[in-house]
């Protein structure tokens, strides 16, 4: 089918889809009345043991369809299935143009490992049986109610339907040549399909018998299988208008009065409305990873790495990115100890395009002076001292800034739990220890974003996430990934905490910087490191 050719049925089923909305407006206005539904509403309160009952059985349903999806496809949970059809029903009843149906598949393609072909499948299978069954359901239940509806486009639907779910088997037939778990849909699926339908019935008819509008079960299976059979040509969100307008049309047929069957059901699409907005969010979040990806660390971890050999000699190497600190860097260096617990310290500096000769003053205090090509950024500096550090052999690796903030004499607090092989990755915390000076901004800063790194990795214990002082085992720094070259400070965490090493933290003393300025504003570091994060958190598969 070339472009303008589905362009054109695009644009013809939207006109289709705005002519139905428009007959439905003009008829509810013609047909309704505020007075009858303001009754139905009081009389469906009045009753909550009915509703709570109908809710019940509503929500049934959607376990039952649950059931009928696993069936098909056994690989997929019963939560993230549970979710997409939740999730489904919640775009349905948000969005214009059943756009809800895409994200049945999206949620389960986004929150799991499956591949897309037996997903798409086995969904466009399952959906299609749902049609066609409720087109069955009401020619049983009232074939001239669906006669009288349905009128001459009862049978090309039924084709239609027939068409594309015969279609679906055979998609469903060749992923299975291909070696996927899947299965065809049996009589056990569709008499659960006609089951969910039955029990979603449940809700209109509680909603007319609440109102005084007596319906015979037979009647709201009817009533519901024509209205969802309307809804194929629904524009907007949640169809409003050709839903009531086909459920009051479907409740006269069968005798009731029509402004108190379109109070029904107004009432009834609103009742299953609060229950796809309640239900369809917590769809969204629950259960993990959420539809719009992880925004914590999984509860499981992975169990910690086995860390490299260690050579008798092997040195703890420092590392200090370095952009523009002329009037610090040289102190610094000259300040770090000689050795560690009878370990050599070997200072590595990077040089982040400097302009003012920080480099030089770095090599004269007997640093060694790796240079990148340019000011590539914080992130991008760590990540090549880490690597530099590790292609040395090291016993432990400890970063610290430039600026004199972190007091180099204290480079062995943070060695020493990775030395004595207690920890794998150790923070050094202004907040557990001696903040000299810290301007009050910076203050609340540093401590909103270590709630929120707390919260991310799931770590009580963590109570500095923005430090500029860490240590690392040989292997943590040389598997540790930094996403982005911006920053380091929550990517760095959540990267090592996720691979399962062994987290640990140190109190140090902190002093604010007195020469220099920071790097970090508060709109740019929130503009670079949220992205990072949620890259973190949710890598390309």
């Amino acid at each position: 089918m070339d472009r303008i050719t589905r362009r054109a049925v695009r644009a013809t089923g939207l006109g289709l889809g705005v002519a139905a909305t428009v007959v439905a407006v003009v008829y509810l206005a013609g047909a309704g009345s505020t007075e009858d539904l303001g009754d139905a509403v009081r009389a469906l309160l009045a009753d909550p043991v009915g509703l709570g009952l109908a809710l019940l059985a509503y929500a049934a349903a959607f376990g039952l369809r649950t059931w009928c999806w696993r069936r098909v496809l056994p690989a997929l949970s019963p939560g993230q299935a549970w979710a997409a059809l939740h999730v489904s029903l919640l775009g349905n009843h948000v969005l214009p143009l059943r756009l809800g149906e895409a994200l049945r598949v999206t949620s389960v393609l986004r929150r799991t490992d499956l591949p897309g072909a037996p997903v798409l499948a086995s969904a466009v299978a399952l959906r299609t049986g749902d049609l066609l069954a409720v087109v069955l359901m009401a020619l049983v239940a009232g074939p001239t109610l669906v006669l009288a509806v349905g009128g001459p486009w009862l049978w090309p639907l039924l084709g239609l339907g027939a068409a594309v779910l015969a279609a679906a088997g055979i998609a469903l037939v060749r992923q299975r040549r291909r070696g996927m778990d899947l299965r065809l849909p049996g009589p056990l699926v569709a008499l659960a399909t006609v089951a969910a339908w039955t029990m979603e019935a449940a809700v209109v008819f509680e909603v007319a018998r609440a109102a005084g509008l007596q319906l015979s079960v037979l009647d709201a299976v009817a009533v519901t299988a024509v209205t969802i059979a309307a809804q194929a040509v629904a524009v907007t969100p949640g169809g409003f208008g050709t839903y009531e307008a086909a459920a009051a049309a479907a409740m006269t047929a069968v005798g009731a009065d029509p402004a108190q069957a379109v109070a029904v059901a107004f009432v009834t699409h609103g009742v299953k409305t609060i229950y796809s907005l309640m239900v369809g969010v917590v769809a969204l979040g629950w259960p993990a990873p959420a539809y719009f990806g992880r925004f914590r660390l999984p509860r499981d971890l992975p169990s910690r790495p086995a860390d490299r050999a260690v050579a008798a000699a092997a040195p703890v190497v420092a590392i200090i990115p370095v952009h523009n600190e002329a009037e610090t860097i040289a102190e610094v260096v000259a300040r770090l100890p000689s050795e560690v617990d009878g370990r050599p310290v070997r200072t590595l500096v990077v040089d982040d395009g400097s302009t003012d000769g920080s480099a030089a003053f770095a090599a004269s205090a007997g640093a060694r002076v790796v240079a990148q090509p340019s000011n590539l950024g914080l992130g991008a500096a760590v990540r090549r001292g880490l690597a530099e550090a590790s292609a040395l052999g090291p016993a432990a690796v400890v970063y610290l800034d430039a600026d004199l903030e972190y007091d180099p004499t204290e480079l062995g607090l943070l060695a020493r739990p990775v030395l004595d092989g207690t920890a794998d990755y150790v923070i050094g915390s202004r907040f557990a220890g001696d903040i000299r000076a810290m301007r009050l901004h910076r203050r609340f800063g540093n401590l909103s974003l270590t709630r929120w790194v707390r919260w991310m990795t799931r770590r009580p214990d963590l109570t500095d996430g923005q430090s500029g002082y860490r240590a690392f085992s040989p292997r943590a720094a040389a598997e540790a990934e930094i996403v982005h070259d911006y920053n380091y400070a929550q990517v760095l965490t959540l990267d090592l905490l996720g691979k399962g090493f062994v987290y640990a933290e140190v109190p140090i003393t902190y002093s604010f910087r007195e020469t220099g300025t920071s790097f970090v504003t508060p709109g740019r570091y929130l503009r670079n490191v949220l992205p990072a994060v949620y890259r973190e958190l949710n890598p390309v598969r």
